[in-house]
């Protein structure tokens, strides 16, 4: 399984990846994002699904940009373009992976902003090739294991969130997911944006480089749920008290 999740946030884009890949009985470290820059075009793309589709599926993009890049001048275009990969892919294994037991399961997210754009961009893009546009509303999306950090980035992360701060939430997202399920894993791989800079950074951090955060918070979470108010459990258990009549 995989865990990448990408935000958009008012100062830019924050992207964390997992890169654990569990094949048949072995487990391998692999990059799960590719970085496409030139001139003033910044863009990333993440992926879940069979490793088979993605690399196939890039490795047709990479051609693409390579003899069109000039062509993509706002980032709905390179997205578009992408997709069309992904249905070539899908139409050239999909039946031989069916017949495998194998689904057609690759998900991407892709984020950044070319030169006519007026902001930064985010877009998932499913399997079938088409896509939706983040919003403010919910500036994130999950693709993996999206079940255990979801809660936390729908309580925490909103468009004003600084990046820091967005970092901090997708870090915390992870070692959730990290917990519950034993196929996502270090070390994870961190991409950010700034807007308007068409640039992309990254960074990798191992288990012992975040093994002091995951402790703070664990311990956080202790103390907090100790100092919870309790006063609504003491009033129902009074009540119930009161209601026990003793048998005589």
């Amino acid at each position: 399984m995989t865990f990448c999740i990408a935000m958009k946030i008012e100062e830019g884009l924050v992207g964390i990846a997992d890169t654990a890949i569990t094949t048949g009985f072995e487990k391998i470290t692999a990059k799960k994002y590719s970085i496409f820059e030139r001139k003033g075009h910044s863009m990333f793309v993440m992926t879940s699904g069979l490793r088979s589709a993605r690399d196939k599926a890039l490795t047709y993009f990479e051609e693409v940009i390579e003899s069109q890049d000039e062509d993509f001048d706002k980032l709905y275009k390179a997205v578009n373009a992408f997709a069309q990969q992904v249905r070539r892919v899908s139409a050239e294994d999909g039946l031989a992976l069916a017949e495998s037991g194998l689904p057609f399961n690759l998900n991407c997210i892709i984020g950044g902003q070319l030169e006519k754009d007026k902001e930064h961009k985010l877009y998932l893009l499913y399997p079938q090739g088409n896509w939706v546009e983040v919003s403010q509303g919910t500036p994130y999306y999950v693709i993996g294991e999206s079940a255990y950090g979801k809660p936390l980035l729908d309580r925490a992360l909103r468009f004003s969130t600084t990046m820091t701060t967005a970092l901090k939430i997708g870090v915390l997202a992870f070692d959730a997911t990290r917990k519950a399920a034993a196929d996502v894993g270090y070390p994870i791989d961190v991409v950010w944006y700034t807007k308007d800079s068409f640039k992309i950074h990254t960074h990798r951090y191992k288990s012992e480089d975040l093994a002091p955060v995951a402790r703070w918070w664990q311990e956080r979470l202790r103390k907090s749920i100790d100092e919870l108010p309790s006063d609504w459990i003491e009033k129902a258990m009074h009540t119930l008290h009161k209601k026990v009549t003793p048998i005589k």
